[in-house]
C-alpha cells in the first residue's frame, strides 16, 4: 500500500521498522540495537511534536482562512524544519531565507546568498541593539535559519559602510572667552 506523494503506510513503515530492528537484534551487537531503537525514539518524538504543533496552529482558530493558517504552519520553525528535510516546504530558497530573517530579533536584511558555498551575506538595517555584538547577531541568524533554511551553512555580517556621527564636544563658550572654570570671564567694574 502507498500513501501520499508515493510514501509507505503506517502499516508497511511500522513492519519495515520492527524487522529492521529485529535484524539488528539478531545480530547480536547489543549497542547497536540499542542504538537504533533511541533513534527511531528520538524521530517518533520529533515528528509527534511537529504534529502536535501542526495541529495547535490551526486549532488556534477554527474559522481562520485557508492562507492565514498555511502561513502559521510555514511560518513555525518546527513544522517548517520537518517541511524542508522532506523536500516538502513549499517556498524557495530566498523566500525561507526572509522569512527566518523576520524572525530574528535584530533588523537585518539579506545582502546576498551565494547557493555553491552556502555563504549568507547580512547587513543591519537599524541599531544592533544595546550590547549586541556581531558574533551575536550572526549566532541568532544561524540559529533560526537552520529551521527555515539549512541550505545556508554560514552567516557574515557585512561591516557597516557608513560611518558613525562624530561625537562632537560642545563647551560653554568659545574657547577664548572662557575662563579658567569654562565659564566666560567676568566684565571689571566700572
Amino acid at each position: 500500500m502507498s500513501g501520499v506523494r508515493g510514501g509507505t503506510d503506517a502499516e508497511t513503515a511500522g513492519r519495515m521498522v520492527e524487522e529492521t530492528l529485529d535484524r539488528l537484534a539478531a545480530s547480536g551487537d547489543r549497542a547497536a540495537c540499542e542504538a537504533a531503537e533511541e533513534l527511531v525514539r528520538v524521530l517518533m518524538d520529533f515528528y509527534g511534536a511537529g504534529f502536535t504543533r501542526a495541529l495547535d496552529l490551526l486549532g488556534r482558530d477554527p474559522d481562520r482562512a485557508a492562507r492565514e493558517a498555511r502561513d502559521a504552519l510555514l511560518g513555525d520553525e518546527l513544522v517548517a524544519s520537518l517541511l524542508v528535510l522532506h523536500g516538502l516546504h513549499p517556498d524557495d530558497v530566498p523566500t525561507r531565507i526572509t522569512r527566518a530573517l523576520n524572525a530574528v530579533p535584530h533588523p537585518v536584511e539579506s545582502a546576498g546568498f551565494d547557493p555553491a558555498t552556502g555563504e549568507l551575506r547580512l547587513r543591519l538595517t537599524g541599531s544592533g541593539g544595546c550590547g549586541s555584538t556581531r558574533e551575536a547577531v550572526e549566532q541568532v541568524a544561524r540559529d533560526v535559519l537552520v529551521c527555515f533554511a539549512p541550505e545556508v551553512t554560514a552567516v557574515v555580517l557585512e561591516a557597516d559602510t557608513e560611518r558613525e556621527p562624530v561625537l562632537l564636544q560642545i563647551g560653554a563658550g568659545p574657547p577664548a572667552a572662557s575662563g579658567t572654570n569654562g565659564r566666560p570671564p567676568a566684565a571689571a567694574a566700572p
